[in-house]
């Protein structure tokens, strides 16, 4: 988001040069704004600052007043790898995390940092801000239940998250962090049991080089650590599903692990009370120890996925807050200015907005003309005019001039705020895929506890003996049977799969519920500017009249808007410059705000400007009527060139439609969808470029708000919708959406706010979104049913259902290993995604 715009600060003040000021700097060397870390070209003509006998270039003028204010915070800065200081005006290498700016001393240094910047940043980031005392938590899958402390979900056991805006900086997750380390121990103390008890299996004597009766006693030390304490959080949440009388995988996790462990501690350590036929190679029990641990292990995998996709949704409220600026330059009554905190605004004050500044609060403008960069609100890359009386908002750029304005709305009360919220509350309204399994689960518990109890009375009454024996091996064996380890892995690991294969393709994918909604989805709404168009104007049509020749028209037309910072002066310049024009100098410039610009270029008077600029020359263009309706009808802004005051043709500039667009929108109907384009600019060039897609519905000059009602209005029809943009404007209707689709070409936040983000910003990505969206729903409930398949056709085995017929009693042995094979049948299955065509 920040690069975002301190992109849009480059090409200012070109009308400033500060020639005197360049110092020489060798060729290869770079040379950097001190305060943002963009590279500055010194011959650029851009502001510049001698200090202590250096010279410093900076790439806009609010950069340079930032300097001035505080040299000393921008002179230097260190690496957060080795430590060394480094010159932030003269650092070959920089990078930007988290909003954040470092400088490195080398390229390896950089490398390290970009590969784990958790790991590096502890000097660097603030100190975690607590969540205020009031705060109240909410589950994010039962939006109902609401506490005033953190702790679990009682329904489901999922940890509560803050509800309302958090702080900045709240630091990790502690959750996650808990979590990582429980799975690394898990994880680590699994793979020593696992060696030792399938080893056979793999063709590794290990049990016979070691002993039976030791390899059981080194399994039990292996295993105890993982369920007494790595797996100490499951048989909480387990417990707290039995008070609550809310069954769900925790319940069934925390009988399986539990009695698989208990099972195998009373089998390594009273062995005698099993019957003979149970006993395996030696005369020993076989135990199950590996079968509770690796469980413990696979389902903190998960949960880590699901934790670290969660925590990112923070992300996005973070960076809409670092939009805002921190402080405001208040007018006092005396007429002297005094930088201030924002918060310490009050409604009704004059505020003072210098060139290359953020607007600090919502208001209007008292004083001065500039031209005001909106896209963070409406998407739109062409900045507005303001003057007198004008509104404008808190976290837009004011571009050239000096604006005086008077707060009008601050605090909680500003766009940017009621932006913030809107997203905020949209992520919370979500509800994760694992709920249907959970759903499922409130059945399976019941009904696999009852099949336990079951097994055990009848076995206990009507059994061989030793009756009391065979019964514990009959319950052990259906609840080992039906620990839901595929049942943990099914979602996860096609997830995994997918989120892989999606990248390949360029679909980044947040979680597994936005594909799951995505796969559903019959209404997409897309955003007009960086989505189906390249959100940037061009030059497209340079028309002359009478006998003025094409070059010379658009020769002196550049020249002239070379003067000027408009993006559409850029356009004009840019086009100029890919035909091959030589521009030349201006003389006595001079911009008309809201109308256009005129000079004299090569001793020759020219002017360049829309309708209204030609009624204050006198020049009549309604002959051109048609000529002028044609264009705009095709979504293209005309500017009319007047040579030596008469009219000597116009030009035509247009966000062009990206190349892919309209195959995408023609796939996109094939699938089904409904298109709607939802956009802040005007009608006329909104509807011009609905026409030419074929899209079918448009909605024009609509503001943030307007986005989110549009989204819960269709939701509320009924219509499953899918939201794709790429701005800031757009990010409370990507998190409002069934899916949010980002375009990797716009706005951070835009992507965090989003369950889909396409890295190359290539309609063309939806298509692929969301034929991988189908392929995964389905493989995810392929897997849910080879889980729930094999429960159901192994509870009634490992009950003993065949014992009166054939004489077969499933031993708890043979209950784990068909265990073990649901899971590695859901991992082969979730493994053909990579094969799935896109």
């Amino acid at each position: 988001m920040n690069s975002a715009h301190d992109h849009h600060n480059h090409g200012h003040h070109n009308h400033e040069h500060h020639g005197h000021e360049h110092s020489a700097v060798p060729m290869g060397d770079i040379v950097r704004d001190p305060v943002c870390g963009m590279t500055v070209d010194p011959e650029a003509g851009k502001p510049s600052l001698q200090y202590d006998g250096h010279t410093y270039h900076f790439c806009s003028h609010g950069c340079r007043q930032k300097f001035e204010t505080a040299p000393q915070d921008y002179l230097a800065a260190k690496d957060p790898v080795c430590g060394m200081t480094v010159d932030r005006a003269t650092a070959k290498h920089f990078a930007k995390h988290e909003g954040e700016r470092f400088y490195f001393c080398s390229a390896g240094c950089k490398a390290k940092f970009e590969a784990d910047p958790a790991a590096y940043r502890g000097d660097n980031r603030p100190a975690p801000q607590p969540m205020p005392k009031s705060t109240l938590y909410t589950c994010p899958m039962h939006p109902e239940v609401v506490s005033d402390h953190p702790g679990d979900c009682p329904k489901c056991g999922m940890a509560l998250e803050p509800m309302g805006i958090p702080p900045v900086d709240e630091g990790p997750n502690p959750e996650l962090v808990d979590f990582t380390r429980r799975l690394w121990v898990s994880g680590a103390l699994s793979l020593p049991l696992l060696a030792v008890s399938m080893g056979p299996m793999l063709g590794l004597p290990l049990r016979d080089w070691i002993g039976e009766p030791q390899a059981t006693w080194i399994e039990l030390l292996l295993a105890t650590p993982v369920i007494l304490w790595a797996a100490l959080p499951f048989f909480r949440r387990a417990w707290a599903s039995l008070v609550h009388r809310s069954p769900n995988m925790w319940t069934l996790i925390g009988l399986g692990v539990g009695t698989a462990y208990l099972y195998s501690v009373v089998a390594a350590v009273v062995p005698d009370i099993f019957p003979h036929a149970f006993r395996g190679h030696g005369g020993t029990v076989p135990v199950y120890f590996e079968a509770a641990a690796v469980i413990v292990a696979l389902v903190f995998v998960g949960q880590v996925l699901e934790l670290k996709a969660r925590e990112k949704t923070g992300s996005a409220i973070r960076a809409l807050l670092d939009l805002a600026p921190k402080t405001a330059r208040r007018i006092n009554a005396d007429g002297s200015e005094t930088d201030v905190a924002v918060d310490d605004i009050q409604v009704g004050d004059p505020v003072r907005v210098r060139p290359g500044e953020r607007i600090p609060i919502d208001g209007s403008v008292r004083e001065g003309q500039s031209t005001v960069d909106e896209s963070m609100i409406t998407g739109e890359p062409i900045p507005v005019e303001k003057q007198q009386g004008d509104q404008v908002t808190g976290g837009t750029i004011n571009k050239n001039g000096t604006l005086v304005m008077i707060a009008e709305r601050v605090g909680a009360d500003t766009t940017l705020s009621r932006v913030v919220d809107l997203v905020a509350k949209a992520q919370r309204s979500r509800a994760p895929i694992q709920g249907a399994v959970d759903r499922v689960s409130a059945i399976f518990v019941p009904a696999v506890v009852a099949a336990a109890i079951a097994a055990f009375l009848v076995w206990s009454f009507v059994g061989p003996e030793p009756r009391m024996a065979h019964a514990l091996l009959a319950a052990v064996a259906v609840l080992i049977i039906a620990c839901p380890c595929a049942l943990g892995l099914a979602t996860p690991m096609s997830i995994m799969i997918a989120t892989g294969r999606g990248a390949h393709e360029g679909v980044l994918i947040k979680d597994a519920e936005a594909l799951e909604r995505f796969a559903r989805v019959d209404t997409l709404i897309v955003d007009k500017t960086g989505t189906l168009t390249e959100g940037k104007p061009r030059l497209t049509d340079v028309i002359p009249l009478d006998d003025v020749e094409e070059a010379r028209l658009l020769k002196l037309a550049a020249s002239l808007e070379r003067g000027s910072e408009h993006p559409l002066a850029e356009a004009i310049v840019s086009g100029a410059g890919e035909r091959g024009i030589d521009l030349t100098e201006v003389n006595g410039f001079e911009a008309r705000t809201g109308k256009g610009v005129l000079g004299r270029v090569d001793d020759t008077i020219v002017a360049l400007g829309n309708a209204a600029m030609m009624d204050d020359l006198g020049l009549d263009v309604t002959p051109l009527a048609e000529q002028i309706r044609s264009l705009r009808d095709e979504g293209k802004t005309v500017m009319f060139v007047v040579i030596e005051e008469g009219l000597a043709g116009f030009v035509a500039v247009a966000d062009r439609i990206k190349p892919t667009t309209t195959a995408a929108i023609k796939a996109l109907h094939e699938h089904g969808l409904k298109i709607i384009m939802a956009t802040g600019d005007n009608e006329h060039t909104a509807r011009a470029v609905a026409r030419s897609l074929g899209i079918d519905e448009v909605r024009a000059d609509i503001l943030p708000e307007g986005k989110k009602i549009l989204v819960d209005e269709l939701r509320a029809k009924g219509a499953v919708v899918a939201m794709a943009g790429d701005g800031v404007n757009d990010a409370p209707a990507l998190a409002a959406a069934d899916v949010g689709i980002a375009m990797g070409t716009g706005a951070d936040v835009a992507m965090e706010s989003a369950g889909l983000t396409l890295v190359k910003g290539d309609l063309n990505g939806i298509v692929r979104a969301r034929r991988l969206a189908m392929a995964t729903m389905g493989n995810i409930r392929q897997n849910l049913g080879f889980a729930f398949g094999y429960n159901a056709l192994g509870v009634p085995l490992a009950a003993g259902v065949l014992y009166p017929v054939f004489g077969l009693l499933l031993s708890p042995m043979i209950a784990a290993a068909a265990m073990s094979l649901s899971s590695v049948s859901v991992i082969a299955n979730a493994l053909r995604l990579r094969l799935v065509k896109l």
